[in-house]
């Protein structure tokens, strides 16, 4: 073979090869930069979850807190559970951004939160219908059955937040 076919031949498998290990290196560096921007995008949803969560919190705090005083304050009762209902419907907005983002076991434990949530809204509810009613007969029972279920619905949402941490590649 002549020195110039070889040269030439030579040069096209180098050509071919770089090309190769371009393209390879293209494919792990875009698959790497969509893992990197789906752990922000989930990254996000979850933290934005957390944050309605906590802000859903706080309001609720402030019912029940309404609600254990001797004479509650209709009015004032009325206007924080507004701010509570509102402040649900965003939780519940945040939730179906986790639920879509994924994973399913991640939305399993949001779908828990979810459940621990309602069973303590039904007892505020009721709580507030007899403060409205005026009937302090069951007072103690439904107090202690709140304070029940916000440690059941606190516990859920730790097994969120170290769900999330798992979900996102965060270390234990």
């Amino acid at each position: 073979m002549d020195s110039g076919l070889a040269a030439l031949l030579g040069a096209a498998v180098g050509s071919v090869t770089t090309l190769g290990a371009a393209i390879v290196n293209g494919r792990a560096q875009a698959r790497s930069q969509h893992a990197q921007w789906s752990r922000q995008h989930r990254r996000d949803a979850y933290a934005g979850y957390l944050g309605a969560l906590h802000d859903r919190d706080i309001a609720m705090d402030a019912v029940l807190d309404a609600l254990r005083a001797d004479a509650p304050d209709l009015s004032d009762l009325d206007e924080k559970t507004g701010r509570f209902v509102t402040l649900a419907r965003e939780v519940h907005r945040a939730a179906e951004i986790v639920i879509l983002e994924g994973p399913a076991p991640l939305a399993e434990v949001a779908e828990r939160v979810t459940h621990a949530s309602g069973d303590l809204a039904h007892v505020m509810r009721r709580m507030a219908a007899n403060a409205r009613a005026g009937d302090a007969t069951r007072k103690a029972e439904d107090t202690a059955l709140a304070a029940e279920r916000q440690r059941i619905l606190y516990r859920s949402v730790q097994d969120f937040r170290l769900a999330a941490r798992s979900a996102i590649g965060g270390t234990g």
